[in-house]
């Protein structure tokens, strides 16, 4: 690194400080930040700062990232998450061979939020019934080691139907009802 670039992220150390305080306390958003910054033709000291300090932290990860078996399980698994959080997304938006055709934005934004929506009810749903499973493994006295339960991922959809017609009441409420558990959960 040049001294050059040392001086600069020493001379904008309190400036960047207070950058990342007014984002920790929420006094301004990362986008409006971001947009600031590159505004301008030429980037200011703070932005060269901001940029080069980033370079390290990057450095940093790369380093315990390699170093790290345990970190990069971690982050495969985290990784599949997103992967299979896409994959419910496809399995429930089939129609029009998963694209938006709609021309108004709000009616894209509709197709889309309605989407969130359902992947929002699949996820809900199947995080109550492991919860349900998991109390009755407790209350029959099997044993639930807590480390398993990180292996659980609530984006599971093989019970799910996108052909189905779904009726929901309600007015009917909740109430004390026993959930539905199939026999192969």
């Amino acid at each position: 690194m040049s001294l050059t670039k040392c001086h600069c992220r020493i001379r904008h150390w309190d400036d960047i400080l207070r950058v990342a305080g007014s984002l920790k306390l929420g006094w301004t958003p990362a986008s409006l930040l971001v947009s600031r910054l590159q505004a301008k033709p030429r980037k200011s000291g703070l932005a060269k700062a901001i940029q080069e300090y980033g370079r390290l932290q990057k450095t940093l990860f790369i380093l315990r990232y390699a170093e790290d078996l345990d970190l990069r399980r971690r982050i495969g698994r985290q990784l599949n998450k997103g992967e299979e959080l896409g994959a419910l997304k496809d399995f429930l938006f089939f129609a029009n061979d998963g694209n938006i055709r709609k021309h108004q934005p709000e009616e894209q934004t509709d197709q889309a939020l309605c989407l969130s929506l359902l992947v929002d009810a699949v996820i809900l749903w199947n995080t109550v019934r492991y919860q349900t499973a998991l109390d009755r493994l407790r209350a029959d006295g099997y044993p639930v080691n807590e480390e398993d339960l990180t292996h659980l991922s609530p984006i599971r959809y093989a019970h799910v139907n996108p052909y189905g017609r779904y009726r929901f009441d309600l007015d009917a409420g909740t109430g004390d009802k026993e959930l539905r558990l199939p026999s192969t959960f």
